[in-house]
Formats: structure tokens, sequence, C-alpha cells
């Protein structure tokens, strides 16, 4: 029989997960291998770089610029503190005298006889990276950053914006419904809210002001989307948006029923603290937004294979229209080629879709596995 790998959504009440945090820059590494790391620990440091304040002392003191470096004590390196005197010049035997301070206090970049300038960096600002994930140090990146591998549930979703955020997962609403705003309790701050086929603006709004970590739900319309983000959504990576709470949804744009396995595993995981990332690219190199949850460490060890077969008994997903979003099982997998609707000879599966009396032979490239 042929087979056919597709790439889909992860759904899974458990499995191994490592993720990689690194550092943009060279840095410190502050943990172990092997080292159990809370999801908000830090785990690695880096440096960076202070910005330069630069000091026209040629201007200010009334010098030719060449006179500059013989007139500043400092040298590159040198450590200088705001209102310190770096420079000073006296006339009429010293009766007068004018001073050039530091505007800010860090180290002594550059002294210049061209353009009689002083540059001073401000001291540097240090970054910390967090775990994102509640687990063990599996692996410790040299000046970089560590992997950090944990036993979890996650669900990863069609379409998310906003970045990682951490938060303790908390129901609010029916898979099947439109999540209404009055829903959303007091109760949601810094939570993981889960629920609804849709949440229109009110709905996120509510959510906004509720000061929610996130908001799990089947869909939203471009439009709200769109006002939520305060922009257009392009093609690009998402995940950098300045929004009050990271938005991911499991099904896509419009009003879309939750699937049952996704809001069973999620309502299942209520208290339970989560880590969510909306990053999402659709192209090459794609990314999924993602809920994940550590739990309690298995024995038994993830068996699932990076990519699963494509084959009878599957649960699937289409992801192209006339059947967009809709919910199925692979009945079986013709091994022959066949000619659909734009006249291509293409390989299919012959699929039983929630709501259809007969099954139907839909493109493979269509299909995406729900695991």
């Amino acid at each position: 029989m042929a087979t056919s790998y597709t790439p889909g959504l992860r759904v899974s009440p458990g499995l191994t997960i490592r993720k990689e945090r690194r550092l943009p820059l060279k840095g410190e590494v502050l943990v172990q291998v092997g080292q159990r790391v809370a999801a908000d620990e830090t785990v690695a440091r880096a440096q960076l770089p202070g910005k330069i304040r630069t000091i026209k002392v040629s201007e200010v003191l009334g010098v030719e610029a060449s006179e500059v470096p013989t007139l500043v004590a400092k040298r590159p390196g040198d450590p200088v503190t705001a209102g310190e005197v770096l420079a000073e010049v006296r006339s009429f035997f010293g009766l007068f005298r004018s001073e050039c301070c530091s505007p800010t206090t860090g180290t002594i970049d550059h002294v210049s006889g061209l353009s009689g300038f002083v540059g001073v960096r401000e001291p540097p600002i240090p970054l910390d990276l967090d775990a994102y994930l509640a687990g063990t140090v599996a692996e410790v990146l040299p000046d970089e950053g560590v992997v950090v591998s944990a036993w979890a549930a996650m669900v990863q979703g069609i379409f998310g914006v906003g970045g990682e955020r951490r938060g303790e997962v908390l129901v609010v609403g029916r898979p099947d419904e439109a999540l209404a705003a009055a829903a959303i309790p007091d109760a949601g701050a810094g939570k993981v809210l889960v629920g609804g086929a849709s949440a229109d603006s009110a709905a996120l709004a509510r959510v906004a002001e509720v000061g929610a970590a996130a908001l799990v739900t089947g869909g939203v319309s471009d439009a709200d989307l769109g006002r939520f983000v305060g922009h257009e959504i392009g093609v690009a990576i998402t995940g950098q948006e300045q929004v009050p709470f990271t938005l991911i949804l499991t099904e896509g744009f419009g009003r879309m029923a939750m699937a049952e396995r996704t809001w069973r595993l999620l309502e299942s995981l209520q208290g339970r603290m989560a880590s969510v990332n909306g990053a999402t690219q659709i192209r090459a190199g794609v990314i999924r937004p993602e809920v994940i949850v550590p739990l309690p460490e298995q024995a038994q060890q993830e068996a699932a294979l990076e990519e699963s077969p494509l084959a009878p008994g599957a649960t699937v997903r289409v992801i192209r229209e006339p059947y967009f979003g809709r919910l199925g099982e692979v009945i079986a997998m013709p091994a022959e080629l066949v000619e659909i609707a734009t006249g291509a000879r293409v390989r299919v599966a012959e699929v039983r879709l929630a709501g259809e009396a007969q099954p139907l032979l839909i493109p493979r490239a269509n299909l995406e596995i729900i695991w």
C-alpha cells in the first residue's frame, strides 16, 4: 500500500517535548544538565551592549577638535560617572574655567581628535532567558542556552498571535458556542482561558480587561483579528505583536467549533500550569502556535514517530476548500492516481467526514493528521 506523510496538528495527552532555549548573542548558561527548572526560571543570561552617548567636547569647550585627546584624561575602557568632568580648559591665568561633564554613567568608548567628540557607552542591559517549560535540562549549549525536556500534554493550533506566556488553564465556554464577553470572569486574570467556537471583539476586549495571559478558542473573524492586533496580519511569522494577551485559534477563521478531541484534552487540563506561544509560520519551516502543559513524569517513553503515516483509521482535518476545517476518518488509501476537478491526477484518500452520508475522495495534500 502506498503511504503519505502529512504534517498535522499535535493534540496529545502525553509526549516528551524538547525545547531549545537560545540567547540572541553569546552569554552565560546558569544551569546544568539534569537540573530541574521551573518555567519562569532564568537558565541563561547575556549582556546587551548599552547605548553610546556622544559628547561634543570641542563645541562645549570652544577648542579645536585636535586638542580634545590632550584635554580628556580618560581613555577608552575607563569608567565614568554621570556629572564627572571629562575635560576642562582654563583661561586668563586660570581665572576662568570651562568644563565638559559626562551626562551618563558608563565607560569611555572613544575619544576622537578628528570630530572632537567623546563617546560614553552606557552600562550593559542584562537579558535573561527563562526555561519557558517546567522540566529538566537535557542539554547545555555552551555560552548560548539549553534544551529543556518535559513529559507534557500538547495542543497545537492553526493560527496565533502574541508571544510566550504562562498561566493556569481555565475553561470559560463551550466548544460549539460563541464565547460571550459575560462568560469571562474576573478570576481569569493571569490565566490561559479556553472555550468558544469563536470570539468577537467584545469577548477579546473582555479577556484583555481581566488581564488573562492567553485565550484558546476555535476561531476569530478576519475583521476582529485585525482590530485586536491593530493592523492586517500578513503571511510572515507572527508572535511579536504588541497585544495584551496571546491568542490561539485551534480551528481557523470564523466561527468553528473546537474539535472534540482538542476540547476534551484542554478541559481535562483545567487548573494546571500551561506554557503558550502564539508564534505561527505557515510557509517553509512551519511553526504552530502551542499550548504545553507539563505533567508528572511517566515511566513509559514516548513511542510516537516524528511523522505519522496517513493510513486507514487516522483522524484528519481538511485544509482546503470546499471542506476546509471539516474533520473525518480515513477509510481507505487508493493506490491509483485520481483526476480531480482541476484536471490534475493526484493521490487521494477516502475520507468519511462528519455529517456526510458517503465517504469522499480528497487529495492527500489537502489533509492533515490530528494526533
